[in-house]
C-alpha cells in the first residue's frame, strides 16, 4: 500500500465515519425529536456500545432505528480499525524489509563510494552520483533526513566510528567523502578511513586552510573549502561569465550534449604507445584531448599530436556523451579502433 493509496483510505474513512454520525443524529432528531446535542449524544453512545443510560425512553420508530444505527456503526468502525492496522502493520513490516533490502545491497557493493553526511552537499552529491550511475552509500546521524529519500543505500549512525565505516563496505569502497558539519569530525573519518582501507580515494570538507592542511596531513587525497571555492565561484561568474557558463555546461550532469570526461588508458588498450596524432581520437570519434594527467602525476595541458599515450595515463577530453563513451571502451581496451 502506497502513500496515496493510504491517503485514499484514510479519506474514505472519515467519509464514512462522519456519515454514520450525521445519519444518527439526523434520525434521532426527526424520529425522536430530540435537539442536536442529545441526538449527537444518543448517535455516539449507541455507535461506540459504550452502554450509558439513553437520554430518553425510545419509541418503536427510535428503537428500530438505533438497531440499524448500530449495525451500521459497527461495520463502519471494524472496516476503520482493520485499515488502521494494516497501515500500522504494513508500515512497520515494509520498513524492516526495506532496511534488510538495504544491508544486502551494501553488502554486495565493490569499488563504491561513501558520503558521510547527508546535508545540503551530501544531496548534491548523491544526485550527481545518480545521475552518472555510480554506486554509493550514504551515512547519515539523522533517519529523518534521509528515509524519504528514493534510490539510495544509507545507514544510520555515526561516521566517526569504525563499526559503521565497516557496514557501509570501507575495506571494499573506491572512495570516501566526508562532508559532516566539523572539522573534527572529518579528521576522524579520514585517519579511520585510512587506517582501514590504505588505497581509499578520501576527500574532506574544510572550513579553511588550516583545516584544509591538517586533513591533508592525516590522509586526505584532497580537502576542499567550500566557501573558498563558492566565494571564487561569484568573482569567476562577474569577471569571466561566459568561461562560467561553458563549464558549467560540460560539467554538469544535466546538461548531457557536451560534457568534460576523464578517462583512464588500460595496459590492454590499443591506444598504448601510439601518438595523438596516430590516435586519430578527434577524426574517430568527435572528441578533443586538452590535458593528459600521467602515471607520476605531471599534468600535460594542451599535448601536441606528438605525444604519446601510456599505460594508466588519464586523459582529459571534452566532446558528447556518446562519443566519450565510445572511446572509454577503446581506452579500456574493450574494442579496438
Amino acid at each position: 500500500m502506497n502513500e496515496l493509496e493510504i491517503k485514499k483510505k484514510l479519506i474514505i474513512i472519515s467519509i464514512l465515519v462522519l456519515g454514520v454520525i450525521t445519519f444518527g443524529t439526523v434520525g434521532y432528531i426527526t424520529i425522536e425529536n430530540m435537539d442536536i446535542l442529545n441526538a449527537l449524544y444518543m448517535t455516539v453512545i449507541t455507535v461506540a456500545t459504550v452502554g450509558f443510560k439513553e437520554v430518553k425512553d425510545l419509541s418503536k420508530a427510535g428503537k428500530i432505528f438505533t438497531i440499524l444505527l448500530i449495525f451500521s456503526g459497527f461495520g463502519v468502525f471494524a472496516y476503520a480499525m482493520t485499515i488502521g492496522a494494516k497501515i500500522l502493520i504494513e508500515g512497520e513490516i515494509r520498513e524492516v524489509f526495506k532496511k534488510r533490502k538495504m544491508k544486502k545491497e551494501i553488502d554486495a557493493l565493490k569499488n563504491h563510494y561513501i558520503i558521510c553526511g547527508y546535508g545540503r552537499m551530501g544531496k548534491i552529491l548523491s544526485k550527481e552520483f545518480k545521475a552518472n550511475k555510480v554506486n554509493f552509500v550514504v551515512i547519515e546521524k539523522f533517519e529523518e533526513n534521509v528515509k524519504d529519500e528514493e534510490g539510495i543505500l544509507y545507514l544510520i549512525g555515526d561516521a566517526t566510528k569504525d563499526e559503521i565505516l565497516k557496514e557501509a563496505g570501507i575495506e571494499r569502497a573506491k572512495g570516501i567523502i566526508s562532508l559532516l558539519p566539523s572539522d573534527a569530525e572529518n579528521l576522524y573519518v579520514v585517519i579511520s578511513a585510512r587506517f582501514l582501507n590504505p588505497k581509499i580515494y578520501i576527500v574532506a570538507r574544510a572550513t579553511d586552510e588550516e583545516a584544509k592542511n591538517k586533513l591533508k596531513m592525516a590522509g586526505a587525497n584532497k580537502a576542499i573549502c567550500p566557501y573558498h571555492i563558492g566565494g571564487l565561484r561569484i568573482a569567476h561568474t562577474v569577471l569571466r561569465p561566459n568561461v562560467v557558463d561553458f563549464l558549467e555546461f560540460a560539467t554538469r550532469s544535466e546538461f548531457t550534449e557536451i560534457q568534460i570526461e576523464e578517462i583512464s588508458i588500460s595496459k590492454n588498450s590499443k591506444l598504448v604507445g601510439k601518438t595523438l596524432k596516430d590516435a586519430q581520437i578527434g577524426r574517430e570519434f568527435g572528441i578533443i584531448v586538452i590535458g593528459i594527467k600521467r602515471a607520476d602525476g605531471k599534468i600535460e595541458f594542451n599535448p601536441s599530436a606528438d605525444t604519446v599515450i601510456e599505460v594508466d595515463d588519464i586523459l582529459i577530453v571534452i566532446g558528447k556523451a556518446q562519443n566519450l563513451f565510445e572511446f572509454s571502451q577503446v581506452a579500456e581496451g574493450k574494442e579496438n579502433i
